[in-house]
């Protein structure tokens, strides 16, 4: 016997073949029901936990599974008039699980229309499905975001810039710069960025070999990908001017970035420092050079978009950029 994906030798006794599939059907923990031409139920195993199978007197679809779903039940089995019909009914049970009533009318052998229902557990899957959409609308809100960061560098590097080469030299370091952070908010499945592995990472690019020349102290907080996109750029400027303006390198001396958690009039913030050596002969370079090329990002465009504020000077032996911000900024 033949149809569809079913096959079967001829039995001598067909009817017993009952008896080998339902203990089958039954150690699956899978919910079927069979109900007669007149609804009546000739057969029903593994009502699922939100129901229960009540064995006073002959069970019947409102008394396992309420009224209100009986009744869509039977309103779709009434469309089912042929053999091979088929329905599919789904029912949220409480607040999270969520059924399929699989219905379709089979033949009997009687040359009466039986209905057999199977109830497929679907929660895992729709919530499944819940989580793939709100992932990706926050994938759409975090690529609208850093296409919106990726102009606004676009035009404040134009601004700035005295010819075509000097703009690509800058914005291609930007870009960088966002792409390394972008990794680490990736990886931390979009959370945020550790502040120490976003310091060290927007510096190492410059300094792979000499990476002790940047010193990491205080307190090892979490950034919220905005502020550590932004944040990340700043350190990007910081540390190219370092290396290029500042004579970093060949001062020796390092660099020391300090983290911290205070209470300022707004609030507990947060607290970057960034204190860099400098030398006589370097900051008559410094004073020479576009080294304030970056001044904008570093003044402006951070720490406005941390709802935060920022200091960069540059006076004796020492260049100092102070940022703060809201603690909110950086959860």
């Amino acid at each position: 016997m033949s149809e569809g994906l079913i096959w079967t030798k001829p039995f001598p006794r067909e009817d017993r073949l009952r008896e080998y599939v339902i203990p089958g059907l039954v150690d699956l923990k899978l919910c079927f029901i069979v109900q007669g031409p007149s609804g009546d139920i000739v057969y029903i195993a593994n009502v699922p936990s939100p129901w229960r199978l009540a064995f006073d007197g002959e069970p019947d679809m409102a008394g396992i599974f309420g009224l209100e779903i009986a009744e869509r039940l039977a309103r779709a089995k009434d469309r089912l008039v042929a053999v091979g019909d088929r329905a599919v009914v789904e029912i949220m049970a409480g607040a999270e699980q969520i059924f399929e009533f699989r219905i379709q009318a089979v033949a009997a052998g009687d040359d009466e229309v039986h209905h057999l229902t199977t109830l497929v557990d679907r929660s895992d899957e729709r919530h499944r499905e819940r989580l793939l959409k709100a992932l990706l609308r926050e994938v759409s809100h975090r690529s609208k975001n850093l296409l919106a960061i990726i102009q606004s560098l676009a035009l404040q590097t134009a601004r700035h810039s005295r010819s075509l080469d000097f703009f690509l030299q800058k914005f291609r370091g930007r870009l960088y710069s966002l792409a390394q952070s972008q990794d680490l908010i990736t990886d931390s499945s979009w959370r945020g960025a550790g502040l120490f592995s976003l310091i060290r990472q927007q510096t190492e690019k410059y300094l792979p070999e000499n990476s002790d020349l940047v010193q990491i102290e205080g307190e090892d907080l979490m950034l919220t990908p905005n502020a550590a996109l932004h944040i990340g750029l700043a350190l990007h400027e910081l540390v190219v001017n370092a290396v290029i303006h500042g004579g970093l390198l060949v001062n020796g001396k390092p660099v020391v970035v300090t983290c911290r958690q205070l209470e300022t009039e707004d609030g507990a913030s947060i607290e970057i420092v960034w204190e860099e050596p400098l030398s006589p002969a370097a900051r008559l370079a410094l004073e020479n050079s576009e080294a304030h090329f970056g001044s904008t990002v570093l003044e402006r465009v951070v720490p406005a978009s941390v709802n935060g504020k920022a200091e960069y000077n540059v006076g004796g032996e020492l260049i100092r950029y102070v940022i703060c911000f809201p603690v909110e900024a950086a959860e």
